[in-house]
């Protein structure tokens, strides 16, 4: 067991992070499957607290439970763009916007309205103007240089000239295929959906065979470096007729709704009544729960461990009380967690 380590920490907030427990590298880089990471299970009710392996997950659902998980592809958004005098800065493409524009994140510098950069093999981007009111994002129009300038071609260059966004903590590059979920289908996310990248075809395959009902939507999930922890931007979204049916028969049944992912419970809940019914749905969500708004379509959550003070800690607490919770992230410190898109997991029942 590892003690609450007074290493140098990333942040203080209700909890310290400290730095050795973010991961650096994909579990497959750790000698592990990407279904044997660690679980952690909390059970809201008595706040008891269980330790386990993702491939124990099954035992802790019931025939009748349904799992919503974000089949949104993680796009290689992260592009070297050189600027009018020569230097060069990281550019992150976050999101689409629908009149072509992008919101985009220059990376740790200031630019201008009107700017230009150089993008790889003669693509361009020009800053049009700062994105609302969230710090460091901009919106920018993109030149791939291809015939139609289409969404599909800016897919397509990215996969030529792109990587994946990556933080310091993740000490090397590593190939896109290592930054998707094994469900993925629709490109538009900026940083992956990682609560669902445990999942394995075995495991997958092992729930449905004990009666767990599994659905998905699309949420593209934009950058998460919002280092000041502003409150979320909007965020395009697809709740599918089908996927609207399953969560309200599984409800009716006395089934249990489990969220893999906070962008799961951010498209159910802007497509759910406050009675809890859920509508197919799809366009634009600016939706932020906090523990005052609560929860409407979902009974529990997996998902990944949060940073200090970040803004996803407030729609834990709506689902969980925060005494359980700063419960939860003690035990997971203790015992040695590991944080961020390639760590452990954390089941909320």
């Amino acid at each position: 067991m590892v003690a609450a380590i007074a290493a140098p920490t990333k942040s203080v907030g209700r909890f310290a992070l400290p730095t050795e427990l973010e991961a650096h590298e994909p579990p497959e880089a750790r000698g592990l499957e990407r279904d044997e990471v660690r679980l952690l299970v909390g059970y809201r009710e008595d706040d008891r607290f269980e330790h386990a392996s993702f491939l124990d997950l099954p035992r802790f659902l019931s025939p009748g439970d349904l799992l919503v998980v974000n089949d949104s592809a993680t796009i290689p958004a992260a592009l070297t763009a050189v600027r009018e005098d020569g230097s060069e800065i990281a550019l992150h493409l976050s999101t689409r916007l629908d009149d072509g524009t992008w919101i985009v994140e220059p990376r740790k510098t200031t630019v201008r309205a009107g700017e230009r950069l150089r993008l790889p093999a003669g693509a361009r981007a020009e800053f049009v103007a700062p994105y609302q009111d969230a710090a460091r994002l901009w919106t920018a129009a993109i030149d791939t240089g291809l015939e139609a300038n289409q969404e599909s071609d800016i897919y397509e260059y990215l996969a030529r000239h792109g990587r994946p966004i990556r933080y310091p903590y993740v000490t090397r590059e590593w190939p896109i295929e290592l930054y998707q979920t094994v469900y993925a289908r629709y490109p538009g996310s900026a940083e992956m959906p990682s609560a669902g990248r445990p999942f394995s075809e075995r495991l997958i395959r092992e729930l449905r065979q004990q009666g767990i009902g599994w659905v998905t939507l699309t949420l593209h999930a934009g950058v998460a470096s919002l280092e000041t922890h502003e409150a979320p931007y909007e965020e395009r979204y697809e709740v599918p007729a089908l996927t609207a049916a399953a969560v309200n028969q599984a409800r009716a049944a006395g089934g249990r709704v489990v969220a893999v992912g906070t962008t799961v419970v951010r498209a159910l809940e802007s497509a759910a009544g406050r009675d809890g019914v859920v509508h197919p749905a799809r366009g634009w969500t600016d939706l932020v729960i906090t523990p005052e708004r609560g929860v409407h379509a979902i009974d529990a959550l997996l998902t990944g461990f949060h940073e200090p003070e970040a803004s996803h800690l407030l729609m834990l607490e709506a689902i969980a009380d925060r005494a359980h919770l700063a419960e939860a992230y003690r035990r997971a410190i203790d015992s040695g967690y590991l944080w961020h898109e390639f760590g452990d997991v954390h089941l909320i029942l």
